[in-house]
């Protein structure tokens, strides 16, 4: 029983400082706003991209099964599952404040 007072405020106090925590808010929808159209969609053939965006500058050897590769424009990658397009990301470009 003359435990009971420190272990119960040990522990009160244990659980107010883990419960505290800030909340970093990130505009993840902002970030292409308006330019997604322009990048190459689902499905697209990589000699439809090359055609359409040219060479990449950088072309990432395809790994793990399926094979995925990764071409690199100025401002945005491309993701490919054998020869398909299964993902584009615009490159993220830190803002100055």
């Amino acid at each position: 029983m003359k435990y009971a007072l420190p272990i119960l405020l040990t522990s009160t106090l244990l659980a107010a400082v883990s419960i505290q925590a800030d909340t970093l808010t990130i505009p993840v929808g902002q970030q292409a706003s308006g330019q997604q159209s322009s990048l190459p969609q689902r499905g697209t053939s990589t000699s439809a991209v090359s055609q359409r965006y040219g060479e990449p500058l950088t072309r990432h050897a395809a790994v793990g099964e399926p094979p995925i590769s990764r071409w690199d424009y100025a401002g945005f990658s491309v993701y490919f599952e054998h020869d398909k397009v299964v993902h584009s990301v615009h490159q993220h470009t830190p803002r100055n404040n």
